[in-house]
């Protein structure tokens, strides 16, 4: 995958791109992670933004150096172009999904006020937002996007079944995780994860995950398709609390 971000401030992304995950999937050469200084392609004295027509607060970005960063990146492809916004869709694991199994993505970072609704109309592809609150820019936001998206191609986790178990990714939380040792300070493990039955085991992580999601985010499981056995176990969930 390619991904290029278009930012005002470049510079953000030199650490995060750097460490981790994201430093090893572009080792792995899963991922090519390309950062576009907007200004580079301001027509007028690297001024990417202007007072916004009607009057009001802050300053606009201005349409055409994101156009000439977006159109000389893509060149003649048609990447997804994605817009950081807080008006966009709300970001899910589903949608991480869906971009991962994309060849190549173009994010915008904006900055100040808003942007010119014709970077809206005209050019971008998707609006995302990661939650409902303001960031003083783009910038964070799509480092969010962009992990979560880049850990889901093939090869970037050592454990290919790490991303299908996560949260969310079943429509669940995910359960409960212990390591060693097996006691400490007096709290033990469960005894079911020491036992060496991989059955009771499956069966002990998929209450848990019901338990977890039915505890703190109920919301979740109205969404989900739940198997027969997994509508029987929740029921009697409920009737515990």
């Amino acid at each position: 995958m390619n991904i290029h971000v278009l930012s005002l401030f470049p510079t953000m992304f030199e650490g995060v791109f750097q460490q981790s995950i994201l430093k090893k999937a572009q080792e792995k050469r899963a991922v090519s992670l390309e950062i576009v200084d907007i200004r580079e392609f301001a027509d007028n004295k690297r001024q990417v933004d202007d007072y916004p027509f009607g009057g009001g607060a802050g300053m606009v970005l201005k349409p055409e150096p994101i156009f000439n960063a977006v159109e000389t990146v893509a060149k003649e492809r048609k990447p997804r172009v994605i817009l950081m916004c807080p008006q966009g869709e709300r970001f899910t694991q589903a949608k991480a999904e869906e971009l991962s199994n994309e060849e190549e993505l173009i994010f915008i970072c904006g900055h100040y006020e808003g942007y010119d609704e014709r970077i809206r109309e005209h050019l971008v592809t998707d609006e995302i937002s990661i939650g409902d609150f303001v960031l003083t820019g783009g910038e964070l936001a799509a480092m969010t996007v962009i992990d979560s998206v880049v850990r889901l191609l093939p090869g970037v986790l050592g454990n290919s079944d790490s991303p299908v178990k996560d949260s969310f990714s079943t429509g669940m939380l995910e359960h409960p995780q212990y390591t060693r040792p097996a006691e400490f300070r007096g709290w033990k493990v469960p005894a079911v994860l020491t036992s060496g039955n991989h059955a009771k085991v499956d069966e002990w992580r998929e209450q848990q995950s019901l338990l977890r999601t039915l505890e703190r985010r109920p919301d979740l499981l109205e969404k989900l398709e739940l198997t027969p056995k997994q509508e029987k176990l929740l029921e009697a969930l409920k009737n515990k609390k």
